[in-house]
């Protein structure tokens, strides 16, 4: 019997990507971190509140993420807001750089979580949603609900 692969633990997300943006495309990421901010991490001391990413110098730097110094650590703590770089593929980067600068786009960290030893980012391509495109889809939602809402009293 083969066991089932259980899903990554995920230890933050950025709950308002999808409210501001309008997500095209989803990459993994590998994230270059300190001792003390791994066991910060898994702690689940970390907040990805208005967290991107960016390219510098032909690499790409995740900004925003607040990781919490470990309670334990001492002079070894890290700053909590500091640029952390990402690891992708030369290749992959380029891609990345033609999108953001030909077609306007954006690049979003939506989660971070663990991926058998190891902590990865999820990084998102999207683009900025305006004003009456978040009012359509919170339109959308309450008739969604209410539709919902509906069946579940006519099926009692």
């Amino acid at each position: 019997m083969a066991a089932k692969p259980t899903p990554p633990k995920v230890f933050a997300t950025n709950k308002q990507a999808h409210r501001r943006y309008e997500i095209q495309e989803k990459i993994e990421v590998g994230i270059v971190l300190h001792g003390t901010e791994v066991k910060s991490i898994r702690a689940g001391r970390a907040n990805m509140g208005d967290c991107y990413a960016r390219v510098e110098n032909g690499e790409l730097w995740l900004h925003d993420l607040h990781v919490s110094p470990w309670s334990h650590g001492n002079i070894h703590n890290h700053d909590p807001l500091r640029p952390r770089k990402l690891l992708l593929h030369k290749r992959e980067i380029d891609r990345l750089i033609g999108k953001v600068q030909r077609q306007g786009l954006t690049l979003i960290a939506t989660r971070l979580y663990a991926k058998g030893p190891h902590i990865k980012v999820e990084v998102a391509v999207g683009r900025g949603k305006k004003l009456h495109d978040r009012r359509e889809d919170m339109k959308a939602q309450d008739a969604a609900r209410e539709i919902e809402r509906a069946l579940r009293e006519r099926n009692r």
